[in-house]
């Protein structure tokens, strides 16, 4: 605690700012992750839709009930919920990448103002 007093206030200002960037990046990385985990459940539920003839009967859950389903109208649901869902890991993806381009820059011009010392 006492090396951070002795450091210039611009160097503490963006070490602050790299630590911003390192938890936008976990928070980031974690939604990237769940939305690959529900885009490939969703994936998966298409893929089965798919097998069934239009007279099976499916269900969909909503809450904690399921409702009896048109395959067609659940099949086109789905598909929607895909593209959204590929759509968003697509930006989150975009997202991780210009904060880790962040952190890098940051990280250089602190080592660069400390001699290397981190």
């Amino acid at each position: 605690m006492g090396e951070e007093a002795e450091l210039p206030p611009q160097i503490r200002e963006q070490l602050m700012r790299l630590q911003q960037l390192q938890q936008t990046l976990q928070v980031v990385v974690t939604q990237k992750q769940q939305l690959e985990i529900e885009l490939t459940e969703t994936d998966k539920a298409i893929s089965e839709l798919k097998k069934i003839v239009d007279k099976t009967p499916v269900y969909k859950n909503v809450g904690n009930i399921l409702i009896k389903s048109n395959r067609k109208s659940l099949l086109s649901e789905l598909e929607e919920k895909n593209e959204l869902l590929n759509t968003r890991v697509t930006v989150l993806g975009k997202q991780e990448e210009r904060t880790k381009e962040r952190i890098k820059e940051i990280q250089g011009k602190l080592q660069e103002k400390m001699g290397g010392k981190i």
